[in-house]
């Protein structure tokens, strides 16, 4: 009986995650009109893009790539000794008015996870002409192999990210008004 109760967890738990040609698929997107990964600015895209810029430079993010319609940004983390994550912000400003003064900005933040692997080494060295001496060599290497990368899905993430670009924004209106 038990065994029959352990089979059928074991069909319930394998029908539960969708299946392809290569094993398991990601689960289907749900597209809809929530907005967690964009919003409206009151600004043309230049100014939506710098305004990120500076809002990712605010937090310690290295810019990869600055544009009037791009901005990405990485930052390293690393919460262990033996294990490293990185995150990429980027930001996609586009016009949504037909004067250009509104646009919108998409954002995504992509998190990827690495773990320290070491690797032992080890080889031998065989001298002919003393005769069979065997010395052995070994060497150990370590690097940093990726073991993981989803996108951020929080939306107090994104919100707290595009609550800090208005305030740039509003820096940027208030500088350009006293000029």
């Amino acid at each position: 009986m038990a065994l029959a109760g352990a089979a059928t967890l074991l069909l319930a738990g394998c029908a539960a995650l969708p299946t392809g040609p290569q094993g398991p698929q990601a689960p289907q997107e749900k597209f809809g009109s929530l907005a967690t990964y964009s919003r409206l600015f009151d600004a043309t895209p230049a100014q939506t893009c710098e305004a990120s810029r500076r809002a990712l430079l605010s937090q310690g993010y290295i810019i990869n790539t600055s544009s009037a319609e791009l901005v990405e940004g990485k930052k390293n983390f690393q919460p262990g000794t033996e294990t490293h994550m990185q995150m990429v912000i980027r930001v996609v400003c586009v016009p949504e008015s037909p004067t250009g003064k509104i646009s919108l900005g998409f954002v995504t933040a992509i998190q990827d996870s690495f773990a320290l692997r070491k690797t032992n080494n080890s080889a031998s060295l065989g001298v002919g002409a003393i005769g069979s001496v065997s010395l052995p060599f070994s060497s150990s290497s370590e690097s940093l192999v990726r073991v993981g990368s989803e996108t951020i899905t929080t939306d107090t993430f994104y919100e707290s990210f595009f609550d800090l670009v208005r305030r740039y924004l509003v820096i940027d209106e208030a500088a350009q008004a006293n000029e």
